[in-house]
């Protein structure tokens, strides 16, 4: 079996495995790498077909991911600016801010380290070197940033693809997640970009369909979410036979809990799609599998400058989870581990 054989039987094996993996469950951590190894698989193959060409091919894609690399930390301390122009100083919009800092910090001291190293020579002064605690603090720093920053830029993949694959425009239900209300009852600009892009499945979709606006009342609130999403639905022309409110939930898993106790309670086909902000479809869908709720995960926009942040905010929630914190830590561990015994090894 010649190369290029090889190359394309990994690719199709790895796709296989991601298509198996998303199409039973969309939901499932696993996606994330699975998809990745996917896309990584066409770089081997992308670099034999073009034969003669095989190394400038490799050159280009090492100096594109170098540069991809070192800019995304600048991108970041731009986009975390921006932020807290447009939001104003708070933890939440500093995120993106700290994540380019902690980003350029972690490449720095990795680029300190294999230079330092480099300018090293004779056996025993590498030794000294390897056991300073400027090493040992140098790496723990630089491991954790970029494994940290490859664990995101992994899950941001993902969260990507969800947002743009094709999906069936078919739904009997479309449950729309709530939001914060401005003055207690007026629908706030990220809220009616989930009602618009509802209002579009629903005008789109060629059966009847029922929509769900899902949130209850706040302490500060004078109506519930889904009370003031109805009103702008019906200003909107949508029929109000075909609003069903649920207005008990104040959490994202009571959303999707009392919604789908909705759809149960009612007779006929139940295909259910969900409603909520880009960033948020992935987290959305794991709360959807904990209440075996079945549906299509629906990604409506938000401003760009918004978006890093909020991203991280959806990462930082699914790695707090006890599973996830575990499986994240050992592989930290690891990586920690593997990098000074390949660094002491030469």
């Amino acid at each position: 079996m010649n190369a290029i054989a090889i190359a394309v039987l990994f690719t199709l094996i790895f796709w296989g495995m991601f298509y198996y993996s998303f199409s039973k469950d969309r939901s499932r951590y696993r996606n994330c790498h699975l998809l990745c190894m996917a896309l990584l698989s066409l770089v081997p193959l992308m670099t034999i077909a073009s034969g003669d060409q095989a190394g400038e091919v490799m050159l280009v894609t090492a100096w594109l991911t170098v540069f991809a690399i070192m800019i995304v930390p600048f991108f970041l301390i731009h986009n975390g600016i921006v932020m807290i122009r447009n939001e104003g100083r708070s933890a939440a919009h500093l995120l993106s801010l700290a994540l380019g800092i902690a980003i350029f910090v972690g490449e720095i001291l990795t680029i300190y380290n294999v230079v330092l190293y480099a300018k090293v020579f004779g056996l025993e002064a590498q030794d000294v070197y390897l056991r300073s605690p400027v090493f040992l603090v140098t790496t723990l720093i630089a491991v954790t940033v970029i494994y940290g920053s490859v664990s995101f830029l992994i899950f941001m993949i993902y969260s990507v693809f969800l947002m743009i694959i094709p999906r069936s425009k078919d739904f009997d239900y479309v449950i729309i997640h709530g939001a914060g209300l401005i003055n207690g009852e007026k629908v706030s600009k990220l809220l009616q970009e989930r009602l618009d892009k509802a209002i579009l499945v629903y005008r789109k979709d060629p059966s009847p369909t029922k929509l769900i606006p899902s949130g209850g009342k706040g302490s500060d609130e004078n109506i519930s979410e889904a009370e003031a999403m109805k009103r702008y639905l019906l200003e909107q022309g949508i029929s109000e036979s075909d609003i069903i409110m649920e207005d008990r939930s104040t959490t994202t898993l009571e959303n999707l809990k009392f919604s789908k106790e909705i759809i149960d309670s009612r007779e006929g086909r139940k295909y259910t799609a969900l409603v909520t902000s880009n960033y948020h479809v992935y987290r959305a869908l794991r709360y959807c599998r904990r209440v075996g709720l079945k549906c299509k995960g629906i990604g409506s926009r938000v401003a760009f400058y918004y978006w890093p942040s909020a991203l991280i905010r959806e990462f930082i929630a699914v790695h707090t989870e006890k599973k996830h914190a575990i499986l994240f830590t050992l592989g930290w561990a690891f990586w920690m581990w593997f990098m000074v015994m390949l660094i002491k090894a030469n």
